[in-house]
């Protein structure tokens, strides 16, 4: 119960974090703003408004806001050549060895039995959400900076935020590919 309430406020936080550095690039020429400045100020802002939408997945089923409709891969094929072109299996990598590496992580999202599957679809279209409206947000924002003429800014943030956020989205694309494979193996196995 309590994180449903702390989470929240964490999010509120960090979405009052986000609206300073907006109206920092909002206030400064581009030419007032160091270099260095402008790679915090673009990492900063993925950062937080990344982890509001993070923080309100670990309180709320926020995958509901989008209807089931979305969460299935329509185009599977197409999915999996867009992994291979922008080398999802890198990315995947990465996560490996940053924090799915231990056994205990990668048990909270699935712990390989039928039921654990269940939880592994939820949590792939909960991190899909929390991506997804980042993604959306963050390069909204970019438009904010694109008419300030911000264009470093620009290249960073929608850098920064196609790491952080498209490929997480793909990734969980590419689960749920292998989850209905697997579904579609049980439910042979339980017709026989």
């Amino acid at each position: 119960m309590a994180k449903k309430i702390l989470f929240p406020l964490f999010a509120i936080f960090l979405a009052f974090r986000s609206y300073e550095i907006i109206e920092t690039f909002w206030v400064f020429e581009s030419s007032g703003l160091e270099f260095s400045i402008k790679v915090l100020l673009s990492v900063l802002l993925n950062l937080f408004i990344t982890g509001i939408f993070a923080f309100m997945g670990f309180a709320y089923k926020t995958n509901r806001l989008l209807p089931e409709d979305y969460y299935r891969v329509k185009n599977p094929k197409l999915i999996l050549k867009l992994s291979k072109l922008l080398k999802l299996a890198y990315f995947k990598k990465f996560l490996l060895i940053v924090f799915w590496g231990k056994r205990k992580n990668r048990k909270t999202y699935f712990d390989g039995t039928i039921s654990g599957l269940e939880n592994f679809d939820f949590q792939t279209r909960q991190s899909e959400f929390g991506h997804l409206a980042s993604l959306i947000f963050i390069q909204i924002v970019v438009l904010l900076m694109l008419i300030k003429g911000h264009y470093t800014m620009v290249v960073l943030t929608t850098t920064i935020n196609f790491i952080a956020n498209f490929y997480p989205v793909l990734l969980q694309r590419n689960h749920r590919i292998r989850i209905s494979r697997i579904r579609n193996i049980l439910n042979k196995k339980s017709t026989k």
